[in-house]
């Protein structure tokens, strides 16, 4: 089991393309853990901000009557992908791992598949 700061460090080293990761408790907008970013980018602001994302999507899935869940949520930039992977189990709740990706050298399906991986792992 991984702790969130050996996860953030995982997401970065072994997800081709990754620049910045971090764990976001969606239902206060605080990141519990960041890695990467850059003064140019604000990870802790782009965290909180996400947040919105998910709530609008979660809430609009709750209007529709939809009875799914989320997997993740994918923002496609001019040159990067931003992946929001909402976590389920093992306290998880209410939480999700946000991955920022460098567009030209990133693989989008290995990087679901290796957040997906990391989120098994992880001990919230």
């Amino acid at each position: 089991m991984a702790n969130t700061e050996t996860a953030l460090k995982e997401c970065l080293s072994s997800i081709e393309g990754a620049t910045a990761a971090a764990l976001v408790d969606y239902t206060s907008g605080m990141a519990l853990g960041t890695l990467g970013g850059s003064k140019e980018f604000n990870l802790e602001v782009a965290a909180a901000g996400n947040t919105d994302v998910v709530r609008s999507k979660l809430r609009t899935m709750e209007h529709l009557g939809l009875k799914e869940d989320i997997e993740d949520i994918l923002i496609t930039l001019n040159s990067q992908y931003h992946l929001i992977r909402l976590l389920k189990g093992r306290g998880g709740s209410g939480l999700f791992l946000y991955l920022v990706l460098d567009g030209s050298r990133a693989n989008l399906a290995m990087a679901r598949h290796q957040l997906r991986r990391i989120e098994a792992d992880l001990e919230v």
